[in-house]
């Protein structure tokens, strides 16, 4: 990562930051920069650690998308964490900017099945298949693009952009499937603006939130973005008050 790492919140146990977009939430075959080096290194420079930093990777934000993102600093917290996401206890929400006036059914479910580099929707019937389930909202339309809240009820890969493509609604920049208008160079109109979940040692249920980034201005209206100033559960799922 060339820009300094975002930390939002941190403790003995816990390290949220926020991951730009074309950055990898972890390092694979390019040798690119990634967030979860980055941490590594803010820790151990922060509090001059001797030798290796453990840090945990319990979830990803696809690297053309951008977000609030939990690492774990211990392995119980790890543990616990990725518990918590495989239990879908977690709760996380998008901001997508979409082409077209999207009119869908509020609850989008479909089968995902990844296969070496290839993930697609599949049937049911599929070997592989996974279940994928989302809720959405449209918060509003200008100058033929939507801007979209989304709630994952499951976290498949590309799931966001796998299910609103398939319906002919591609996110800005999203030339892997399917978009045809150009958002942030290589970057895409994604961005997991709030994740909730309880604390894996305190219990205590702990939120955070964060507005896009400035690649976002001049595509929709501001004060529908700083919206995630004022959310709040309720009922087991995030809503706007």
């Amino acid at each position: 990562m060339s820009a300094p790492l975002k930390v939002i919140y941190e403790d003995n146990h816990l390290l949220v930051c926020i991951k730009p977009a074309g950055v990898l939430s972890q390092s694979d075959e390019t040798g690119d920069g990634d967030l979860l080096t980055t941490a590594k290194g803010w820790v151990k420079n922060k509090y001059n650690k001797p030798g290796n930093v453990f840090m945990g990777l319990v979830h990803r934000i696809d690297r053309p998308a951008s977000g609030v993102l939990v690492l774990a600093r211990t392995s119980k917290a790890a543990a616990r964490l990725a518990r918590s996401f495989q239990s879908r206890k977690a709760h996380k929400r998008y901001f997508a900017l979409v082409q077209g006036d999207i009119d869908l059914e509020p609850i989008l479910q479909d089968y995902i099945r990844k296969s070496d580099r290839q993930i697609e929707i599949v049937s049911e019937r599929t070997q592989g298949a996974k279940f994928a389930r989302l809720r959405w909202r449209k918060l509003g339309f200008e100058r033929g693009v939507s801007l979209l809240d989304i709630e994952l009820e499951t976290g498949r890969p590309h799931q966001i952009r796998l299910q609103f493509s398939s319906r002919g609604f591609h996110i800005l920049g999203d030339y892997r499937y399917g978009g045809t208008q150009l958002f942030d160079k290589r970057n895409i109109a994604l961005h997991a603006y709030a994740l909730e979940l309880d604390h894996p040692t305190k219990g205590e249920l702990m939120r955070w939130t964060a507005p896009p980034p400035a690649s976002w201005n001049g595509w929709c209206d501001q004060q529908w973005l700083h919206q995630v100033e004022s959310i709040q559960l309720l009922e087991g799922a995030l809503e706007f008050v």
